[in-house]
């Protein structure tokens, strides 16, 4: 049985943005220091009765890493602040940039949520076709979520040290070619350049159509992949910068019917880190 594709069209969302049980997200995300900020671009204008999910807020605030996963409880309290309930089908979308929607996506799975969906080409598709958009904050009527965490869909630097030994998982780095092979600085400070040994590089930009937002066909996404030497019936992890873009890999290899992949959390930030595990540069 093929998976449900987590993508919907603008065409679905306007016609079932009224349903009660239809609760809009804006994980819309920015690199620390790009402004304006996502709350502020959301506040200017959002689909309407969307709420904002922040990721850097729904995040273990304990861990001085970059929204690193929270607990159960803590995702289970934050998701029903939100207004979402278990009943509820959550709809995401980011700016058209695909950054973070899918990391919030992925989320909601890995915490028990399978009825989520991400809205195909965002914010600059919907805008684009000139459908309708708000101001302001929408402040959503608290609901009750029950979130139980699915340790496999994610993955530590423990287990990705191990597996630079082992090789069972791929491991498919999202960033852009001249960061995973070091030859640019990375954006946060003090941070290593270059990937881990024995990645593969598929920078997430190449898996949606810049001019519409969207993502590509199926057979552009599987190309890809095929490109940069995975192979799709072998185990995967994604990993990026901080553990955001890895989740559009994700979303794209779900796609393709590859749905038992994980998420290295603390990614690049962390193998980064000064004094951390190896680190390799050049192509892959």
């Amino acid at each position: 049985m093929t998976p449900t594709d987590p993508l919907v069209s603008t065409e679905w969302l306007a016609a079932h943005i009224g349903d009660a049980n239809v609760k809009i997200l804006d994980a819309s995300f920015k690199l620390p220091g790009v402004l304006p900020l996502p709350k502020d671009d959301y506040l200017a204008a959002h689909l309407p009765g969307a709420v904002f999910f922040d990721v850097d807020a729904v995040s273990d605030h304990s861990n001085p890493l970059p929204h690193m996963y929270p607990s159960a409880e803590q995702f289970g309290r934050d998701a029903g602040q939100l207004g979402i309930s278990n009943a509820d089908t959550v709809v995401l979308y980011d700016a058209g940039g695909w950054v973070a929607a899918p990391r919030a996506w992925w989320m909601f799975l890995a915490f028990g949520h399978s009825n989520v969906r991400i809205l195909n080409g965002g914010l600059k598709k919907w805008r684009a076709e000139g459908r309708p958009v708000e101001s302001g904050e929408v402040k959503p009527k608290p609901a009750t979520f029950s979130a139980i965490y699915d340790s496999k869909r994610v993955r530590s630097m423990q287990q990705l040290i191990a597996n630079v030994e082992s090789r069972a998982e791929q491991v498919i780095d999202a960033r852009a070619a001249d960061r995973f092979e070091g030859r640019a600085p990375e954006p946060r400070a003090g941070i290593r350049s270059g990937h881990i040994p024995g990645a593969r590089n598929v920078p997430y930009n190449q898996l949606f159509d810049a001019a519409t937002g969207t993502m590509k066909p199926l057979d552009d996404l599987r190309a890809a992949f095929a490109n940069a030497g995975i192979g799709l019936d072998a185990p995967i992890v994604t990993s990026c910068g901080s553990g955001v873009s890895a989740g559009v890999l994700t979303l794209a290899l779900y796609r393709l019917g590859i749905t038992d992949t994980a998420l290295y959390d603390g990614s690049w930030s962390e193998w980064g880190q000064a004094g951390g595990p190896p680190v390799a540069t050049g192509p892959a």
